[in-house]
């Protein structure tokens, strides 16, 4: 399927434009719909921060042409900045923490990137101090930080929100995404926020994560197996604006397990765990409305399926569950 009827230059003009549908375990008075980003040419929603941020960077004369791209990524936005750089004469280097996707991590080398590895147990601050590292050491070299520079959220603010509020007729109730960087989220909700004031807004995480504690919460800190979202330490995450957030929901590595393989097998969505974990608080927030627990000003809920399960499979996303969190 595609929604484009001519001709294209190149894989760039691909990106966005994504299928938004209905998640059918939603209750039928407040239906749940899922931007579908593994549609994208890298098969995520980084796709969009990838050329967004490239290009931008390029026009403002912050890297020169040829120059290279640094940047710490769990791969998602590797694979999409290393699309967008072999794409505009760009050199690029990922700082990739050893426990993520090794398919991530060889489709971002396939696309030309260099990969560099840090430790598992010093988590993406380590990647992020990493990058910056590298980059002193080059010349014409820029790390984007996908969790700081404001073109991340400006990205989904310009694309995804109005792709999503134009769909909808302008009809969204809540909005409900995993909070990783927190562009995604900051982006849309502001778009949704502007025209819809009274919209709810869900920040969704692993448990064990932090992202709360911006709310005034004390959450209790735990690993988790849930990739792409996620927090141990908040004030990293520039992005992420509580004032445009109402509640956050945290959701269990075994919840959104058991969800990803629902999705699968009854409604054939081949998605990750940051997608699990995105229907299961979406489709709670939708029942919420439906009970009158939580107000909204129109019945319908929507979020955001990152990526593809393909992705994980070498970490059996579709195994038991002891056999994924290992």
């Amino acid at each position: 399927m595609t929604t484009h009827r001519e001709p294209l230059d190149s894989v760039l003009e691909t990106v966005g434009e994504t299928p938004l549908v209905r998640v059918q375990a939603a209750p039928e008075a407040v239906p749940v719909y899922a931007k579908l980003e593994s549609f994208n040419p890298g098969a995520s929603i980084k796709d969009r921060i990838g050329v967004y941020i490239c290009e931008r960077l390029l026009e403002r004369g912050d890297l020169a042409p040829g120059g290279r791209i640094i940047e710490p990524t769990a791969g998602n936005t590797g694979i999409g900045m290393a699309l967008a750089a072999g794409q505009l004469g760009l050199e690029a280097t990922f700082v990739v923490p050893e426990r993520f996707s090794v398919e991530k991590q060889d489709l971002m080398a396939a696309l030309g990137a260099e990969i560099v590895n840090t430790p598992t147990e010093e988590g993406m601050g380590r990647a992020i101090d990493r990058a910056h590292e590298l980059a002193e050491a080059r010349e014409n070299a820029v790390v984007p930080q996908q969790f700081a520079t404001p073109l991340n959220a400006e990205a989904h603010y310009e694309t995804t929100g109005p792709e999503i509020y134009d769909a909808l007729d302008g009809e969204v109730g809540a909005v409900v995404m995993g909070c990783g960087t927190a562009g995604t989220l900051m982006g849309v909700a502001r778009y949704v926020l502007e025209r819809e004031p009274e919209a709810h807004v869900v920040a969704v995480e692993p448990e064990g994560s932090t992202f709360s504690a911006a709310l005034g919460h004390n959450p209790e800190t735990g690993d988790y197996a849930t990739e792409g979202i996620g927090t141990h330490d908040v004030s990293r995450n520039e992005l992420f604006d509580p004032e445009l957030v109402d509640e956050v929901a945290s959701v269990p590595d075994r919840r959104s397990h058991a969800e990803v393989q629902r999705l699968a097998r009854e409604e054939g969505h081949l998605v990750a765990s940051s997608a699990g974990a995105a229907s299961v608080a979406a489709v709670e927030t939708a029942e919420a409305i439906r009970d009158g627990a939580v107000d909204a000003p129109h019945d319908a809920v929507v979020t955001v399926f990152p990526d593809s399960g393909e992705r994980y499979l070498s970490k059996n996303i579709y195994g038991s569950f002891s056999e994924w969190e290992a």
